[in-house]
């Protein structure tokens, strides 16, 4: 739920494997509070995080995902609430998909 441009509110319901579950469970709270800008700094953060091991800042809880660099085929599923929320914001209303998601 947004307020003007600050995320008021999140959450998700789904199913997936832990790492997906887990990431989207920690998006909901980290992205609470912030700012659309805010939450795509932090989006690039953790993109890049979880594609290359590097963490860049403070990212608090999520910091747990810095090894799933090591697991290529687990980095789409650490990653897709992250795009799902982006879609959301930018207004996009087409499925998302981490098809195109470089490793």
């Amino acid at each position: 739920m947004l307020d003007g441009d600050v995320i008021k509110d999140a959450g998700f319901t789904g199913s997936g494997c832990c790492i997906s579950k887990a990431s989207a469970s920690l998006l909901t709270d980290a992205v609470k509070g912030q700012t659309k800008a805010e939450v795509k700094v932090l989006f690039d953060k953790v993109h890049d995080m979880v594609t290359t091991g590097k963490q860049q800042g403070d990212v608090g809880k999520l910091a747990v995902f810095a090894g799933v660099h090591k697991y290529p085929a687990r980095v789409k599923c650490a990653i897709l609430a992250w795009h799902a929320v982006m879609a959301a914001l930018e207004g996009r209303q087409e499925p998302v998909s981490t098809e195109s998601e470089q490793n």
